[in-house]
Formats: C-alpha cells, structure tokens, sequence
C-alpha cells in the first residue's frame, strides 16, 4: 500500500469511528476499531488529539490492548499505560511472543514487571531472563526464542513427521535450525528444501551450513544490514560458544529500520523519534524549548560578529543587504555534506580507509560550488550595486564559506560519533554555527579590508 493510500484508508477509518460516536452506536465503533489490525489501531490513536485518545483507547478490547501498546511510541504507551489497573497491564503482558513481552516489560514500573515475571512458567521466564540479559538494541535484545530445531542425524521423513504432529510452527518460519545435542549450532534446513527433497535422506545430507548467523552482541543496525546484504527472512542467534539462543524474523528488522530513520530524521531538529505529534501543548514546548535555548547561544555568537564590524555596516549598506546570502549558502551546502556523511556512518560505509578520500571529494565539491555561484553572485551583486568591489568580495567569501561547510560537513559528525555524541542530534547546531560564525567574519572582514 503507498503512503497516500494509507493516508486515505486512515482518514476513511476516522470518518466511520467519528460518525458511528457521533450516531451513539458505541458497540459498533468497538467492533469496527477491533476488526482492525493492532498496529492501524495504534497508528489510529497516534493521530488523533490526546484529548479524543482515551475514547478510543477505552473501545480497545482488553485481550488486544498489550498488542497494541507494543505498536505505539514511547511516549503515548507511558501516558496510556499510567491510566491502566496493575491487573490490566498485568493482563496485556498475556500471548505477548518473549521478544515483545521483553520490549513491553521494559516499560512497566517495577512491581508491575516482577509480578509478570511471577505469572510465567519456568520455562518462559528463563527465556525472558535470556533475552533481558541482552541491550534492547542488540541482536540478544531483539531475538525470539520462540525456535524450530533439529538434529542432523534423523530423516527428512521424521522431520515431517514432527512438524505434522507439532500442528503449527511459529510465525516467520522459513527455515528449521539444526543443532547437535548439546545445542550447538549447526546450519539451516530451508522449509523448500525440505519440501522438495527425497524424504530418505538425512538433515545432514541437504542442510546449509552457509547460513548467516548472528552473534548475540551484534548491534541492532548492523543486524539490519546483514539482513539486507543476504536477503533474509530470519537469522538464527548464537553466543560465543555458538550455543543457539534464539532467531531474529524480518518484522523485528522492519522495526529497526523505521527507528533508525525516525531518528535521523528527528535528530535533526532536535527531537527523538518517539515524539507524539499529538501531545499536550505543554510537555512539548518543554522539550522543544531546550533545543531553541540551544539555537539561541549560537544565534547570539554569531551575532556578537556581527557586532564587531557595526562600522563597516553604517558605512557600507550593501553589506547588510548582502550578508545573509553567505550565511544562507553555508549552511545549506554544509547540511548537504553533513546528512551524506551521517547516512554513510549509520550505514557502515565511512571507516578510517576511506575517511580521508572523503574529505578530500567534498571539499573540492564545495570548492566546485563554491566558485561556480560566487561567480553568479558576484554578478547579481555588481549589477545591483553597481560596484565591482563588492562582487569580489562576496565572491571570495562563497568560496571561503563552503570551503569551510565542506570540512565541517566531513569532520563535524566524525569528532561526535568519536566523542560518542550522537551526529543526527548535535551535528545540525554545531554545523549552523560554524559555517554562520565563518560566513560573517570573511564576508564582514574582507568588506572591511576592500570597501572601507
């Protein structure tokens, strides 16, 4: 479905659930909400004000709501969730696969997530115990261990005669794990494979020992490349000791992927990618106004520039004309080189061997820039002004300006991520104040020396 179809499907499913609310007929908006998949409920109660939230949210059927609390943002979940009874938080933990209910308890307070872990059988607690002891953005914080495994030695025909007595496999199964006795990892048995073989061989005999597999402590990002680079549907996940602990599915990585992109995209303005469009107006001036306190200190620093040539300004006012023409092509030719070098490090592509070409190509790529559009400017500005210094001099400073936006585009988010400061986030400010910084004192410095 493309994004303008499900925009249109969602804007149709407001429409129905408003006019059913309006006509009074609640128990057939309840059944209409509840015919929906968990997740389009959730993004239902996503877009809707906070203030129409709890009506919907009320209409939810108990068994669903721990489903669909796993669909939401951080954000919303807290604020539905302090609403809900210790018995119904307690009681949408329940069905939950071991890899959401590990992702869901995170989020209950204390006494909630110990008589959780009281509710659940042996088993089931040693396997949320597995997947808890793990970084929720680790390969261990992501896996199920919800897994179909075989031993090497039997038959393709007693293998089928398994999964028929079994009567169902979990969800995203296409391929069975092979592991010795002692659950040691072996290979991969492909269900087509299996499907389409002489049932006398043995699992041995046909299975993959090719497979990707996946350490435990591997991060979350670098799970999703190795998902994309094999085209994987699921990866089973092993320890050091390559004993198997569980399996990564396709559905687990889609979530990664869309996180990761959140984030980049958020970070930017300063905002995390679990930002409720829809929140009170307060919780969300407070949090937007830490990141405009931050843009005001380099706001005032690049003013204090300014400031410092408040002569050449009264003298010459072209220059005030014209100034922000610096700044504006700084900054933008600067957020072009910082959002290309943010993307290659989340995608793994910029390393110490390359790093140095890198820089290398986006400065004479804003060299390149850089006197191309002098050149144009420089001529807009002359035939404005009908002075020929005063296209040098802003000429001379686009180069300067996206010289500078290129090395800072490269270097910037390299010192962050060495620093381990996230370059989605601060690498905007630190970028805009730079290139403002060095935009007005070439500009204001070079029209000091030449026009005054």
């Amino acid at each position: 479905m493309t994004e303008a179809n499900h925009s249109e499907k969602t804007e149709s499913q407001f429409e129905a659930l408003n006019l059913a609310l309006k006509t009074g007929t609640i128990q057939h908006a309840a059944r209409m909400l509840n015919e929906l998949h968990s997740a389009e409920i959730a993004h239902l109660l996503e877009s809707l004000p906070h203030t129409e939230r709890n009506l919907i949210w009320e209409l939810v059927d108990k068994e669903r709501e721990g489903a669909v609390l796993l669909e939401l943002g951080d954000e919303l979940r807290s604020s539905l969730m302090r609403d809900m009874s210790l018995q119904d938080l307690i009681n949408a933990t329940e069905g939950l696969d071991i890899d959401d209910l590990a992702d869901f308890i995170q989020s209950l307070p204390d006494r909630v997530t110990d008589l959780v872990l009281t509710s659940l059988d042996a088993q089931h607690r040693e396997r949320l115990d597995t997947v808890l002891s793990y970084p929720e953005d680790s390969a261990g914080g992501l896996m199920n261990t919800d897994t179909l495994t075989i031993r090497a030695e039997v038959t393709l025909d007693v293998v089928l005669r398994y999964l028929r007595a079994l009567g169902e496999i979990p969800k995203n199964t296409d391929s069975l794990i092979v592991t010795s006795r002692d659950n040691t990892y072996i290979g991969l048995l492909p269900l087509t494979t299996l499907l389409t073989s002489n049932t006398d061989l043995t699992v041995g005999d046909i299975m993959t020992r090719e497979t990707e597999f996946i350490k435990a402590t591997t991060e979350d990002n670098d799970v999703a490349k190795i998902f994309e680079s094999h085209d994987l549907l699921s990866a089973p996940v092993v320890d050091d000791n390559m004993k198997l602990l569980g399996r990564i599915t396709i559905d687990d990585v889609v979530d990664v992927i869309r996180d990761e992109g959140d984030h980049n995209v958020l970070g930017m303005a300063g905002l995390t990618e679990d930002e409720d469009l829809f929140a009170p107006v307060v919780p969300s001036a407070r949090r937007r106004a830490v990141w405009l306190g931050i843009n005001l200190v380099t706001a005032f620093m690049a003013s204090w520039v300014v400031s410092n040539f408040e002569g050449t300004l009264e003298r010459v006012v072209a220059i005030a004309v014209l100034m922000n023409v610096v700044a504006s092509m700084g900054g933008i030719a600067g957020s072009q080189t910082l959002t290309l070098v943010i993307r290659g490090l989340a995608l793994g592509q910029v390393s110490k061997s390359n790093k140095r070409w890198l820089l290398i190509k986006e400065i004479v790529v804003g060299l390149l820039n850089g006197f191309g559009w002098a050149l144009v400017i420089a001529v807009i500005a002359v035939l404005w002004f009908g002075d020929i210094m005063i296209g040098v001099v802003i000429g001379a400073s686009i180069v300067i300006n996206l010289f500078v936006a290129a090395f800072s585009g490269v270097v910037i988010p390299l010192i962050l991520r060495r620093a381990k400061i996230d370059p989605a986030i601060a690498g905007s400010v630190v970028l805009t104040t730079v290139t403002d910084i060095v935009g007005l004192a070439a500009f204001l410095g070079l029209a000091t020396i030449f026009l005054i």
